[in-house]
């Protein structure tokens, strides 16, 4: 069998848009787990506690 370009573009098509789909999917996971919402949570806020008011 040979492989011509055209089946080469298929299957990179294809890969490329399964492997975008399970990193969405892995990432929205990751961002909605219950376990990190109190870290998230403390980076949020961690950059207004430090400020005291404008810099000069």
């Amino acid at each position: 069998m040979e492989i011509s370009h055209d089946m080469v573009v298929a299957f990179a098509k294809s890969f490329g848009l399964f492997y975008l789909i399970a990193i969405s999917i892995g990432v929205t996971v990751y961002a909605f787990w219950p376990s990190f919402g109190p870290k998230f949570d403390r980076a949020a806020k961690s950059i207004l506690d430090d400020e005291d008011g404008p810099c000069r």
